[in-house]
């Protein structure tokens, strides 16, 4: 996915499948980087892109929140880093992605309703005109791909090294979601419907473009230019179970007008608030933010918020007044968490990390961008108020279960701001590489806030208990480095990639020891901040730091973790005790009991997953 350093790919190149189908790929892999000299392939610097060569977006929005409608202008500056000429660029509009895409969200050849927005069931990116800037002159655009990718043509090639700045008219809405998608019980059922009947999930464009319980959040509210591969722009996007967003760094400059009294966090900082126009009856923000991927805006009225500062970085925890007392506990943990991991990993490129508990739909408990984290706020739950007097009992005796799951996910979310943001990764195709290593880091986080004992039993029921209870319901072992399309639901995708792929990294830490383990990290995050890494990079990482004598075996542990099926053995095999009493389910048509109640008598291990964050 990125460009290589010398010595790396032509690495890689030597182990081409079928060149040497006798010994394999693993040998090959091993014997290669045994001959190349370690420092071909050791860290450099994350600080090396200096800001005259960085991507830049310039956006201004008009937000309506009562419309559930925004305007904008993005003046966008890209740089040719390819090695060819170019007279064409490609954006993505993820708010047009659909899961049936038999109905495309935008008109096609280019052709552009200037009417009003229509309002749906999902959010939808208008692209209304697309300028040279300086000149002004129009550019003629597409959109292919069922309208979710913007194809601009330049009238005129950038050489590599060279630059262009192209300003783009948007305009978009986001639908009204209701508020009983996003309940706790809502979230709860629909997770064990997920485990007994193995139901498709696909993510939607709407999971993350809505406005609900008086909270608008706006994840992909902008074109954003496609990420490259050399000169290869990475077009592809279709829905699946797992996240979507894919996109090179780049610097953030965002001044959004709104209503006043409208609370808005972003993935920047805020830099300056003011009047601006309508006879002074709105606000301006100005937000900015260097080395990011995205950019993701949440508003509400009532939002609050806390911060804590670690370092160079702000911390910051974002919630709705009933949460208050639980979103402190939420700052906690992040702060703690970014403190542990600054140390294990290395510096953070960024100046906020926002923790925010959005009303997010059931089957997504969170959703990461640069700088910013959200948690589904329906486990955002204070056991001690009177509203829990409503909830089922079965869920009321879940309290250490579900107070523990939303500690692991805060911690979780902060370690994706290292593995996702700082070092990026394609979500679709190696889901393994952002989502597995951010699990184990918040079994780090765990370790080292809570001590070994109280680590090891999250590790039995945040890791294994999930793969164990996938198995036990009749799931499919499957290879972890899949792409994230051949996962059905949530619950298999966090059994197999964030679960038995997690394990994974537990196994190398045993096998090379910590000081190893960490200076492989170490090297793999600084070599690939700012870049799209790939498994290659992350397994060479390993290798080249391990002693001579354990590099084809810590190949292997990659080889056997994550392309091979043997959860059974090196996780947990299927609880034959739970798979004797899952027989209650043949009573579910009995009179008087909903969907939790035909579960009530399955067991505490049963309840501790099904209340778990995925």
């Amino acid at each position: 996915m990125k460009k290589y350093r010398p010595g790396e790919r032509a690495v890689l190149r030597l182990i081409k499948p079928g060149v040497y189908p006798a010994w394999g790929k693993s040998f090959w892999f091993v014997l290669a980087l045994l001959l190349v000299p370690i420092p071909e392939i050791c860290a450099q610097s994350h600080d090396s892109i200096p800001p005259e060569k960085r991507l830049k977006y310039q956006i201004n929005l008009k937000l309506d929140f009562e419309a559930r409608t925004y305007s904008g202008n993005e003046l966008v500056h890209w740089i040719n880093r390819g090695d060819h000429a170019t007279s064409v660029l490609y954006f993505h509009l993820y708010s047009n992605l659909r899961s049936d895409l038999s109905k495309p969200p935008a008109p096609p050849n280019g052709e552009v309703s200037h009417g009003p927005l229509q309002q749906s069931d999902e959010p939808r990116l208008d692209v209304i005109a697309v300028k040279a800037a300086g000149t002004g002159a129009p550019l003629p655009f597409l959109l292919d791909d069922q309208g979710t990718t913007l194809r601009i043509n330049l009238g005129e090639t950038v050489a590599p090294g060279n630059s262009t700045d192209v300003e783009i008219s948007f305009k978009g809405a986001v639908p009204e979601i209701d508020p009983e998608e996003t309940g706790l019980v809502t979230h709860i059922v629909q997770q064990v419907s997920a485990a007994l009947r193995s139901d498709r999930e696909l993510r939607r464009a709407r999971d993350i473009n809505f406005r609900c319980r008086n909270v608008l959040m706006l994840g992909t509210p902008y074109p954003v230019l496609a990420a490259r591969n050399g000169d290869e722009w990475l077009r592809k996007v279709e829905p699946s179970v797992g996240d979507t967003l894919l996109a090179d760094v780049a610097d953030y400059a965002v001044e959004i007008e709104a209503a006043p009294g409208l609370e808005l966090f972003t993935s920047g900082e805020l830099l300056d608030r003011t009047p601006a126009g309508d006879e002074l009856k709105r606000t301006s923000q100005l937000f900015a933010g260097e080395n990011l991927r995205d950019f993701a805006i949440v508003a509400g009225p009532t939002l609050r918020s806390e911060k804590r500062t670690i370092g160079n970085v702000t911390v910051r925890t974002v919630y709705l007044p009933e949460h208050e007392r639980v979103a402190r506990n939420v700052l906690g943990v992040a702060a703690q968490s970014l403190q542990i991991f600054s140390a294990r990993f290395g510096h953070l490129p960024l100046k906020d990390v926002t923790i925010v508990g959005t009303p997010l739909v059931a089957g997504l408990g969170s959703a990461e961008f640069s700088g910013l984290g959200a948690i589904a706020s329906a486990f955002y739950v204070d056991f001690d108020s009177p509203a829990m007097r409503n909830m089922p009992e079965v869920i009321r005796e879940q309290r250490e279960s579900l107070e523990e799951s939303l500690e692991w996910t805060v911690a979780h979310m902060v370690a994706h701001q290292w593995w996702g943001a700082a070092v990026g990764s394609d979500p679709a195709r190696q889901p393994v590489l952002d989502e597995a290593l951010a699990n184990w880091s918040a079994l780090l986080y765990y370790k080292e806030a809570h001590g070994e004992e109280l680590a090891a039993s999250a590790m039995e029921e945040q890791l294994r208990g999930v793969y164990k209870v996938y198995r036990t319901f009749g799931g499919e072992d499957l290879e972890a480095d899949r792409v994230a399309r051949d996962y059905r639901n949530s619950f298999q995708y966090t059994a197999i990639v964030a679960g038995k792929a997690a394990l994974m990294f537990v196994t190398l830490q045993r096998l090379m020891g910590d000081e190893k383990y960490f200076a492989a990290l170490k090297s793999y995050y600084a070599a690939n901040a700012f870049e799209i890494a790939d498994l290659d990079d992350l397994r060479g990482a390993f290798i080249a730091e391990a002693p001579l004598a354990q590099r084809r075996t810590v190949a292997r542990t990659f080889g056997r973790w994550l392309s091979s099926k043997r959860g059974d053995e090196d996780v947990a095999p299927p609880d034959a005790h739970l798979a004797a009493e899952l027989g209650l389910p043949a009573k579910q048509g009995q009179k008087g009991g909903g969907p939790l109640t035909a579960f009530a008598r399955v067991g505490k291990f049963f309840w501790q997953q099904m209340t778990r964050i995925r």
